[in-house]
């Protein structure tokens, strides 16, 4: 899986997912950029129990990749296939925003932002998915955002685009793969409380003060409360599992039901 260090100290999303998978009982080949934060999470692997009470079963090797970099993604999909026989679940994990609407984003941020939050699905489904065919299906989760769904609170153009064509992205690659035994589903964020607030979300959109960002946050959501990683890892872990075998082409939205609203 992808992203799957953190900015942080907490459970980001990547970091929840790979640690949860493995507690299950997976082998996940944990995909960053930031070799100290993947050394946490695969600590974290090792402490405690999945949700069926196993403990050490599934185990973290992790893997330096920028997956913005179609060699480096070569390179991680020729690793996987020799060491672990290949993938049958790839999650897409990896994204950022960047403020700015049309007028303010200029040309580099735009493209990054495209770059970083769907080229990178783009690459890893590339060279991931012939791979599945080759061994007869397998599940991909991507990670969009409700910001690919409605305005949220701030403008982020680049980002709000990229994470709304994740979702086309896959729904398209579901309908075509149904028949190579593929499913292809998107799990949709809201605003959680992941370590990317205090690193820097507070700093853009609150002048450093968290707590008055986390308040403005969580007054959009009907439940009351601010969800965080996990729930955006319980989320992927069925959609990865085979109790989601019917399931494909479709998204989880997990925003406490902030996308709901009509205010």
């Amino acid at each position: 899986m992808t992203g799957a260090g953190s900015v942080g100290t907490g459970w980001g999303n990547g970091r929840a997912t790979a640690v949860l998978f493995a507690r299950e009982g997976a082998t996940v080949l944990a995909v960053d950029v930031d070799e100290e934060a993947l050394a946490e999470t695969a600590a974290l692997a090792k402490d405690g129990h999945g949700r069926t009470g196993r403990s050490g079963r599934g185990r973290v090797l992790p893997h330096l990749c920028d997956v913005t970099d179609p060699d480096a993604v070569a390179a991680l999909a020729e690793r996987c296939s020799r060491e672990l026989g290949g993938p049958d679940v790839l999650v897409n994990n990896v994204g950022g925003s960047r403020a700015g609407g049309p007028a303010e984003l200029d040309e580099e941020g735009w493209r990054s932002q495209l770059d970083y939050n769907l080229t990178s699905v783009y690459l890893t489904c590339r060279h991931t998915v012939p791979l599945m065919c080759e061994r007869g299906g397998g599940a991909i989760v991507n990670t969009s955002s409700t910001s690919g769904l409605r305005w949220t609170g701030s403008p982020q153009i680049g980002y709000a685009s990229a994470k709304a064509a994740v979702i086309q992205f896959s729904r398209v690659a579901a309908v075509q793969h149904a028949a190579d035994g593929i499913r292809v589903n998107t799990v949709v964020p809201g605003q959680l409380h992941t370590p990317m607030v205090e690193a820097r979300l507070a700093g853009q959109r609150a002048g450093g003060d968290t707590a008055a960002l986390l308040a403005r946050r969580e007054a959009r959501i009907p439940l009351g409360f601010t969800g965080d990683g996990r729930d955006t890892a319980n989320a992927a872990l069925f959609l990865a599992s085979d109790e989601a075998r019917f399931v494909t082409g479709t998204e989880i939205v997990v925003d406490g039901g902030m996308t709901a609203r009509c205010d």
